[in-house]
């Protein structure tokens, strides 16, 4: 019994770790420019299969992964430049259903592209399980969970230490105020979606050794990430992270003690009832209107 626990729990952690990820991606976006980009889940596939891509055209795994980063960060720059700064201003409404567009762009280009087909990657320290309390976790799985907090704490010292991150949560905090003190609003916009990009395509290329990728694999990634960011607080960093977690075990629990034909919907049920008592998120501050 602690053994089928501890194997849905470790299950759970790992894929919760990657929507974590797809979490601070969203959240990242939002804070510099109240979008929600529902294109978050196509960079998850991009560092993926581009990931296969480049290692099956004879790169070293290290080159091949940092390429599979860098170009996801390319691209959410030009979504970003092309896409999002001609309509700086525009109704939330417009910029979502332009982040869907865009979604679908990347979307059907991949599948042209890299075809229809399901790719994998090899693990990035072998195949060989460990042996937990009976339970096994797979050793792409202490990639996917050191990797993600090594991000987390990387995240954190860049807004708490740096110039540029504490740049980016003044423009969260007062875009306008922001302004008026010298902060260039638009570039803090451009360095949050290549940031973005890159944390969902390092996602992706994480959990692909588990999982598999394929071109339409960023719709319910993107989602669940969404779901994620709104469980812990949208805005919030570390409630996007908690909120990860807690998607992804709720998921792998939800499949090991009720069916794994629910699964996917677990999530779902998860946000419906978070927005109903706390429409804040389990981590989001209270609002207050000044008078």
């Amino acid at each position: 019994m602690l053994a089928e626990f501890l194997q849905f729990l470790f299950s759970g952690i790992t894929v919760g770790a990657t929507y974590a990820l797809a979490a601070l991606g969203f959240t990242l976006i939002y804070n510099a420019s109240n979008v929600i980009n529902f294109a978050q889940g196509e960079f998850i596939m991009l560092g993926g299969m581009l990931a296969v891509y480049f290692s099956q055209a004879g790169l070293p795994l290290p080159a091949a992964l940092v390429l599979a980063i860098l170009v996801p960060a390319i691209v959410g720059v030009v979504l970003e430049k092309l896409a999002i700064e001609p309509v700086k201003g525009a109704e939330p409404v417009t910029l979502i259903i332009i982040t869907i567009g865009a979604s679908l762009v990347i979307r059907g280009l991949i599948q042209v592209w890299l075809g229809k087909n399901t790719f994998s990657l090899p693990a990035f320290s072998g195949d060989v399980p460990l042996q937990i309390l009976g339970a096994t976790l797979m050793p792409q799985s202490l990639w996917v969970l050191g990797v993600t907090a090594i991000v987390v704490v990387a995240l954190w010292y860049f807004f708490n230490r740096t110039l540029h991150g504490k740049a980016m949560l003044a423009t969260s905090f007062n875009r306008v105020a922001a302004e008026l003190v010298g902060i260039n609003t638009n570039w803090v916009l451009f360095l949050s979606f290549a940031m973005s990009a890159a944390l969902g395509a390092l996602g992706g290329i994480l959990v692909t050794p588990l999982t598999l990728t394929s071109y339409d694999v960023g719709i319910m990634l993107g989602l669940k990430g969404f779901v994620a960011a709104v469980v812990g607080g949208l805005g919030n960093g570390l409630g996007a992270v908690l909120g990860g977690l807690l998607v992804g075990i709720l998921e792998a629990m939800g499949a090991g003690y009720i069916s794994s034909a629910y699964k996917d919907a677990m999530p779902f049920v998860l946000i419906l009832l978070i927005l109903f008592f706390m429409p804040r998120g389990l981590f989001g501050g209270q609002s207050t209107d000044r008078v």
